[in-house]
């Protein structure tokens, strides 16, 4: 069935529970429609991760219609769940789609973006296969925007034209990202990381400058993998030299392997009919076994705060949800159980206002995501350590170690208070 947006969306009903498609993949033409019903609809429960762009459910009038329930918050959700009129739902990405697949959370709609059909009447879920795929298996309702913008990728996302049950045509540009410049204390960062990645590594990383400037550093590296729940234009300078080629993978060898993409136009071209790139599910992406099978993973991850004994929060300022668990824990278990594996955990020893990010206890509130028990290495712009096997009080000397020189002082004494 062939619809307008407005007209598809008026199948959404009150009390529905909606799944909105992730990361750059959003459709954006159903969204603005049906945000536009707010004054029609209520207490329509949306499901989500991260989702690139606006996302005008969220605007001011729109609370009594829709409430969000992320599973990773980014800043189109934010404020409504640091106001507290929508929801944060803790989640490792690799469970998520266990919460449909398993009834936990039943799907009314899905609200997806996809590539047009191709002469077999596929289309595909483009860059953004994640925990969408689990929604639209599982929806009572499937309502697809078909966008010949979206790039046609290879891999679990694909979704023949007879399941879907209301087609929107409608051609946008997908939301792009560029990379963020490098600054010095990213350079400092993605060399000391640098350093510890042998030839033949499985990396995974995220967005941002740090891992942006990590693999500005690899150019002289050989044979490279990739593993990694999203990947970003960063790699692409690496693909192009020759650097990763996928070859010493135990899995999908040669392949990169991915869950989203998030990034330029030309990333999005490079995804496009690509045999080389696998966009699969986060279940198996980030699937610690799955992960643990490659050698030599590499795994760097983010956080707002560490304490001296090690413990991670990196979804929550104090109290005040900010991101996400994702699938930090994930990769940080699958590169430590990985044969000469390396989880990292990379932070600029400062905030923006010369707050220390090693900090001697975490913000009362703040959430731990990965534990100290899971904590291996930790790198700032002063140095990388590895915690691993290391005692509370040691831990604490190291940590000090690469902390702002300006902190350290307090840190030490913090550190005496608190361990003797």
């Amino acid at each position: 069935m062939n619809l307008s947006a407005q007209e598809a969306v008026k199948h959404i009903k009150s009390n529905d529970r909606v799944f909105i498609h992730s990361a750059a993949a959003i459709p954006q033409a159903l969204v603005k429609a049906m945000s536009q019903r707010k004054a029609e609809l209520k207490n329509v429960q949306l499901y989500q991760i991260h989702t690139e762009g606006h996302a005008p459910y969220c605007d001011e009038g729109c609370e009594d219609a829709f409430t969000v329930n992320a599973m990773f918050v980014g800043p189109s959700t934010r404020k409504a769940v640091q106001n507290k009129k929508s929801s944060y739902i803790p989640i490792f990405l690799s469970e998520a789609p266990l919460l449909f697949r398993r009834n936990i959370i039943p799907l009314d709609v899905a609200l997806i973006s996809v590539s047009p059909p191709d002469k077999h009447g596929f289309c595909t879920l483009g860059p953004s296969v994640d925990i969408s795929l689990a929604a639209a298996e599982t929806a009572k309702l499937i309502i697809a925007q078909i966008n010949k913008n979206m790039p046609r990728t290879h891999g679990d996302g694909v979704i023949h034209i007879s399941n879907i049950d209301i087609c929107v045509e409608c051609d946008e540009a997908l939301p792009e990202s560029t990379p963020p410049p490098l600054d010095a204390t990213s350079k400092a960062i993605g060399h000391h990381i640098a350093e510890l990645i042998d030839d033949g590594s499985c990396l995974q990383m995220g967005i941002g400058s740090i891992p942006n400037a990590v693999l500005s550093c690899l150019g002289n590296h050989k044979g490279l993998g990739i593993h990694s729940e999203m990947f970003t234009d960063g790699m692409l300078p690496l693909v192009e030299k020759g650097v990763i080629t996928g070859e010493f993978k135990k899995k999908h060898p040669g392949k990169i392997v991915s869950s989203f993409v998030i990034g330029s136009r030309k990333l999005y071209d490079f995804i496009d009919d690509n045999p080389g790139v696998a966009m699969l599910e986060s279940d198996y992406v980030n699937n610690t076994s799955v992960i643990a099978k490659h050698k030599n993973v590499v795994a760097i991850n983010s956080a707002i705060e560490i304490d001296l004994s090690g413990q991670v929060c990196a979804d929550s300022i104090g109290g005040k949800i900010y991101s996400g668990v994702g699938g930090q824990m994930d990769f940080v278990r699958g590169a430590s159980l990985s044969e000469g594996g390396k989880p990292i955990i990379a932070i600029p020893s400062v905030t923006k206002n010369n707050t220390s990010k090693i900090v001697p206890v975490l913000k009362e509130g703040a959430g731990v995501v990965t534990t100290r028990a899971h904590i291996q290495y930790v790198a700032t712009e002063h140095g990388i350590v590895n915690l691993y096997g290391k005692s509370i009080e040691k831990r604490a000397k190291l940590l000090t170690s690469i902390a702002h020189p300006s902190h350290r002082e307090w840190l030490e004494a913090s550190s005496k208070k608190l361990f003797g």
